[in-house]
């Protein structure tokens, strides 16, 4: 059955695509959309929303990251990040108050026009997809394993059960979107995801907590020593592979495409800044977390996956069984994750196909159709594309990059609304020359490294 708006809503949405929400806010300070029984978010609800939207897949290439960089400057990137990721969505949501937008499209047209806006919603859809397809790759080598180099690793389930029909890798994935992700993508409000979000986070903090108590315990045993403090070069390759770590480090925040939805469904608007600096508090603690404890356990020896690590014996009692916890809560906290991305995803999706069409909560065969449709292109992905991990790279360095910090800070310097102070412009260009001189080493960095390893496979054969 589908919801009749009223006729002024109708006629807005038409008219004005910059300040009409993807998906109408629903709080009780909005007077023309108002869904009966919803009083507004709550603050803990939407810190959850918001953290679990941060901490994704990128999690478990930190460790790496840091070992290449060293703990010490590694650990301060970690940092830095998370700053001007606070910074980047403060001038974000001042511009939103003073262009009256409701949506980060809005804010983006009202600035730079209908094309700035399509350029934005591209980047956020193909950042997105990106980052689900990974989620399902990743989550299907966890339960039902994976192949490297003619080498088969063994997911949880086939561990436990043996290999039968219903662990295999497209039937698991099926299950999975069937059963778990459809229900979950079905919710209108985003705010109705804060619970599995509260779970996601929980089991992110159980991974460090094990980590944790494994480094400690081999520290104490003597089997490990201290992690390397600073970078080590052995040569000109290493010195440019310091550079690919940038883009995970950036990027290893980006939260920006649900601050909207996430801030029209609040009780209380005012708090989306704490909101934000909170969630970034948390996220940054379980990130220092996570890269100090796992450099620390595996030093040299941490994978480009730190989950990889705990495919081996962790040399302790009750090793194996720590690694079916590490491996299985990690594989849940991903299976929570993807909701809270695809709601962003699927509204991006509809405002770019269908920018006058009435809210997409309220048009039930768009939204079932969009959600379907996004979700069979998604594990189609997974199933065909089974290592996408360089591809990965580029969007982050790319299209995530532009959409968590070069869209917000050109919004500053352009200052259609003469808003933006001294500061706000000087920290913009700042933001905007990291972000861009660091894609384009990282990029760079990357395509040596491919071109690298095909010469070297070349030069063996």
């Amino acid at each position: 059955m589908r919801i009749t708006l009223p006729f002024s809503i109708r006629k807005s949405r038409r008219t004005n695509t910059k300040t009409i929400p993807l998906y109408p806010s629903l709080s009780k300070h909005n007077n023309d959309v108002v869904q009966h029984g919803f009083d507004g978010s709550s603050f803990i609800g939407a810190v959850f929303n918001l953290s679990t939207t941060i901490v994704g897949a990128g999690i478990m290439a930190l460790p790496s990251a840091v070992k290449q960089l060293g703990l010490i400057p590694g650990l301060g990137m970690i940092i830095l990040g998370a700053m001007l990721t606070e910074a980047s969505i403060d001038i974000l949501l001042k511009f939103t108050r003073v262009s009256k937008s409701t949506t980060y499209s809005g804010v983006v047209c009202d600035s730079f026009g209908e094309v700035g806006r399509i350029l934005l919603l591209l980047c956020i859809i193909v950042s997105n997809i990106g980052m689900l397809v990974v989620y399902m790759i990743i989550i299907g080598d966890v339960f039902s394993g994976t192949w490297s180099e003619g080498v088969h690793y063994s997911g949880v389930l086939e561990e436990w059960f043996g290999q039968h029909w219903w662990s295999t890798r497209p039937v698991l994935l099926l299950l999975t979107m069937l059963l778990v992700f459809l229900p979950l993508a079905s919710f209108r409000r985003v705010d109705s995801l804060r619970y599995t979000s509260a779970l996601s986070v929980g089991l992110a903090v159980v991974f460090v907590v094990i980590t944790a108590g494994v480094a400690t315990y081999k520290f104490i045993d003597g089997s490990i020593g201290m992690p390397r403090l600073m970078p080590k070069f052995t040569g000109q390759e290493s010195f440019w592979k310091l550079f690919t770590t940038i883009p995970i480090l950036v990027t290893a925040y980006i939260c920006h495409h649900n601050v909207h939805p996430i801030d029209n469904e609040l009780k209380d608007p005012t708090h989306m800044k704490s909101i934000v600096r909170t969630s970034l508090l948390l996220c940054a603690s379980v990130y220092v977390a996570t890269s100090l404890f796992g450099f620390f356990l595996f030093g040299d020896k941490t994978q480009d996956d730190v989950l990889a690590n705990f495919d081996g014996d962790l040399g302790i009692p009750y090793g194996s069984f720590l690694n079916d916890v590490v491996r299985m809560s990690y594989g849940a906290h991903l299976i929570l994750v993807f909701p809270i991305v695809f709601y962003s995803l699927r509204l991006n999706v509809d405002g770019l196909l269908f920018p006058h069409a009435i809210p997409l909560a309220f048009d039930n065969q768009r939204f079932y159709l969009v959600t379907i449709v996004l979700l069979v292109f998604i594990f189609l992905g997974a199933n065909f594309v089974p290592s996408i991990w360089d591809a990965f790279q580029f969007t982050g360095a790319t299209a995530s990059v532009s959409a968590a910090f070069i869209f917000p800070a050109a919004i500053a310097i352009r200052d259609t609304r003469g808003f933006a102070t001294k500061k706000d412009k000087r920290l913009s260009w700042l933001m905007i020359l990291l972000a861009i001189s660091s894609s384009t080493v990282a990029i760079s960095s990357d395509l040596y490294s491919i071109f690298s390893s095909e010469a070297g496979a070349t030069a063996r054969t």
